[in-house]
């Protein structure tokens, strides 16, 4: 079985750019509604403004670089913090 590495990761995405893109739209997409909901349950509180406003620049940076069309080197990158972030967010207000 072939191990999975960034490097195999970050050229899969890139050979495959076109089918990969309505995929991660929607999972960072869902992720991103999910953690904001996560937010939002919380409270409005200035804590809880900042966490939305960090989960929301994290899931339209990454639809901007796809609108932008920019490089699949970059639009990687930026699922991978979109994805990491908002699941951070999640966990954090999960406890």
């Amino acid at each position: 079985m072939k191990a999975m590495s960034i490097q195999h990761l970050k050229g899969e995405f890139g050979d495959n750019l076109f089918m990969y893109i309505p995929l991660t739209i929607i999972l960072q997409s869902c992720l991103g509604s999910i953690a904001a909901m996560m937010i939002l349950a919380q409270g409005t509180t200035l804590v809880s403004g900042i966490e939305l406003t960090i989960c929301v620049i994290l899931s339209m940076a990454y639809n901007a670089a796809l609108l932008a069309q920019m490089k699949s080197d970059i639009s990687f990158w930026l699922l991978m913090a979109s994805l990491a972030g908002n699941s951070i967010l999640i966990f954090v207000n999960l406890i």
